[in-house]
């Protein structure tokens, strides 16, 4: 996510990466702390990181299938959420992975 594009960063990506961040919900968790972890050393803020995650979030819900419980029932709210609804829910991950890290 500190790159500003997060939909490049991930189709850069290789598959195989891809399917290690997907594979389990912690590994999700890691990577998306790592990100923000990330971005927040470069300096953005918390809405640019938040924008970000929205785009990652739009990225995954278009591109990859869910692999697990937990990413059915976020890929579930996401294509159900509408502006505010998935600003708010990009920035509920966002502390989530905060407050881990």
């Amino acid at each position: 996510m500190a790159n500003l594009n997060p939909e490049e960063q991930v189709n850069n990506m290789s598959q195989e990466d891809k399917d290690q961040i997907l594979e389990s919900f912690n590994n999700f968790k890691g990577y998306l702390n790592k990100q923000v972890g990330r971005a927040e050393k470069l300096g953005m803020g918390d809405d640019a990181i938040v924008k970000a995650a929205e785009k990652l979030a739009d990225y995954l819900a278009k591109n990859e299938e869910p692999k697990n419980r937990e990413e059915k029932v976020l890929n579930e709210l996401w294509n159900n959420a509408e502006g505010e609804e998935k600003k708010a829910i990009a920035s509920a991950l966002v502390k989530m992975v905060q407050q881990e890290g």
